[in-house]
């Protein structure tokens, strides 16, 4: 078979995606590759067509165990010979499986970074033919990438090592130029063909939001968006256990996942989000990499990520399938501050002190650019391609920024109250006293505390009664993000900091900018019903209808749901409601062996929800 009828046949689409047939021809022809392509921009493709092509076998390099359960999953059920190796194997299993691999009975064959330096698997490889080493997540072996394994560097050596050189093919989503000629010097790629399409999703909706209540907000978006997936990121595993507990008591179908739970309760956690039995996923970043649940429909974070890199990883898990999904970050300052603290006490015992202090400093540097996301005015999404370094238009009209609006407002009068109210606390008590004291003080509370205090008695009690405590709030939030004030992390107290002069001395004015009202309906009502191409109620019934025999089909054979079809596949079956087998094998992400399998099942339910309505 001929690239393009593997295509059709395993994976059900007429033609490849931008970039892919580039790599596809290179790797046929023996070159080595290195595609950055975005998340859910059709990576694996690139390296799984060539595997069912050339003889051999063909070893990916990937981190995480469930990436392996799930694509193994999926190819088989695409009529595909494929396995993995990795620690959540038996020893009985890992017999097996060696045994099948020394037969010839994989044509891929899915490991773990770690397993390269084993002396079973190194001997394994030795006595057969290996045509193609793919490496996933390849910005893992570069200490500028925001994954960083030590295990990844190991790679290069182990193909060095093979009695015949491979083909090697490099992939990634999330690569800075300095991250690309990382991959290529560690990895030892030959003259390899690179194909970067663009870092850009247009199918992602983003926005970031300073919500003076994180909790209530994050209850009301996962409210109105019941029936959907998606993904809570928390910076801490404390943040996992409340948000969780809470979404919780409040009859959301939530679960948890960080590194302080076992093995077996982390993956039982997992598999309860993939298989669809709980709706929203609250984690932290050990929730990451490899995660393909296509059907995730929006990814909230609690808290702002340490760098650009981590939160568009973290974010690009939604709408893998294509379609439209919501990215919506929940800000406020005592992020900053949690942050440079993890930066702080960050550490990797592999490493040098020397090597540890750049990257900290790197960290640093990243965490200045995630910062700037978070308050910037502009495009949101030109933000982030301006990061990885891609042209864009002015303008995306699908992120929060450019669906609304913002005017800038001067603000110097009232940050000199607030810098000076700061001082003159300090000065009455001989100790900084936090955000909500400050406030209270500010709007002339009659507050208990204030009075006992003595705080009415100062000359900046009540200076900025005029304004809501959110307002109020607002202006002390954006000192903090233009590094006037600062929060000491262990007393949680505001302090002054040296670019606070020239402001309270009237050397500088400070404009700050503020949003306003979007010019058009939340996210979560624009994208609540999908888009079909027919644009019909009978459309939207039927791609429920369909979800439903998907999801027995999923309980039944024990997978999760999307690796039986994808939502766009089911969309487009919505849409084209095929009433025959020739019909059905023109539906996107239908192929030969699908069709063979689950085509008549659901071709009677089609026919069954024709003649009910």
């Amino acid at each position: 078979m001929d690239k393009y009828m593997v295509l059709k046949r395993h994976f059900g689409h007429s033609r490849f995606r931008q970039g892919q047939e580039q790599l596809i021809d290179a790797i046929l022809s023996g070159h080595d590759v290195l595609g950055v392509m975005p998340t859910g921009g059709g990576k694996s493709v690139c390296y799984q067509v060539p595997a069912l092509m050339m003889p051999g076998m063909t070893l990916v390099v990937s981190p995480l165990i469930s990436l392996m359960k799930d694509q193994v999953a999926a190819l088989k059920r695409a009529g595909a010979a494929a396995g993995f190796i990795n620690s959540s194997l038996s020893g009985e299993q890992l017999k097996l499986v060696y045994e099948r691999a020394r037969q010839g009975a994989y044509r891929i064959l899915y490991i773990a970074p770690e397993r390269l330096e084993t002396e079973g698997f190194v001997t394994l490889t030795k006595s057969m033919p290996i045509s193609l080493v793919a490496v996933d997540e390849a910005h893992c072996i570069s200490q500028w990438g925001q994954d960083f394994r030590p295990s990844y560097l190991k790679i290069a050596d182990f193909v060095d090592a093979l009695p015949v050189r491979p083909v090697v093919a490099a992939f990634t989503a999330t690569a800075t130029a300095k991250v690309r000629a990382d991959i290529v010097g560690l990895l030892r790629l030959n003259d390899p063909v690179c194909s970067i399409t663009g870092f850009d999703r247009p199918n992602l909706y983003f926005d970031v939001q300073h919500p003076k209540n994180k909790m209530a907000s994050l209850l009301a978006l996962i409210s109105e968006r019941e029936d959907r997936s998606g993904i809570v990121y928390c910076a801490t595993r404390t943040a996992v256990e409340k948000v969780c507990q809470t979404l919780c008591q409040r009859g959301i179908a939530a679960t948890r996942y960080h590194a302080g739970l076992s093995k077996e309760e982390r993956q039982e956690n997992q598999d309860d989000f993939q298989f669809d039995r709980r709706q929203v996923m609250v984690a932290t970043n050990a929730f990451g990499m490899g995660i393909d649940k296509s059907n995730v429909s929006y990814v909230i974070h609690y808290n702002m990520p340490k760098s650009l890199e981590a939160y568009y990883q973290e974010a690009g898990r939604a709408g893998r399938d294509g379609t439209p999904a919501e990215c919506i970050l929940l800000f406020s300052p005592g992020d900053v501050q949690t942050a440079r603290f993890l930066i702080e006490h960050s550490g990797n015992e592999e490493l040098s002190e020397a090597e540890q202090d750049l990257i900290r400093k790197r960290d640093a540097e990243r965490l200045d650019e995630m910062i700037g996301y978070c308050k910037t005015a502009r495009c949101l999404r030109g933000y982030i391609l301006d990061y990885f370094g891609q042209r864009h238009e002015e303008t995306c009209e699908n992120c929060g920024n450019c669906k609304g609006s913002h005017q800038m407002m001067e603000v110097t009068v009232h940050a000199q109250m607030i810098l000076s109210c700061v001082l003159r606390i300090r000065e009455k008590l001989g100790y900084a006293v936090g955000k909500t004291l400050l406030v209270k003080t500010l709007r002339g509370s009659k507050d208990q505390n204030v009075l006992r205090l003595g705080l009415d008695r100062i000359s900046t009690y009540g200076l900025m009664d005029k304004l809501s405590a959110g307002q109020v709030r607002a202006r002390i939030d954006f000192l903090l993000l233009e590094g006037y004030l600062q929060i000491d992390a262990q007393h949680a107290v505001l302090e002054p900091t040296p670019a606070a002069s020239p402001l309270l001395r009237g050397q500088k004015k400070l404009l700050m900018p503020v949003r306003l009202e979007s010019r058009t309906a939340a996210p979560a009502r624009r994208h609540r019903g999908r888009a079909f191409a027919a644009g019909t109620e009978e459309s939207a019934g039927l791609f429920a209808a369909l979800k439903a025999v998907r999801m027995t089909i999923a309980r039944q054979e024990n997978v999760p749901a999307y690796v039986v079809f994808s939502n766009a596949t089911l969309m487009d079956m919505a849409d084209k409601a095929p009433c025959s087998m020739a019909e059905f094998l023109e539906v996107s992400g239908v192929g030969e062996v699908k069709a063979e399998r689950y085509g008549q099942i659901f071709l009677d339910a089609i026919i069954a929800y024709q003649q009910e309505h």
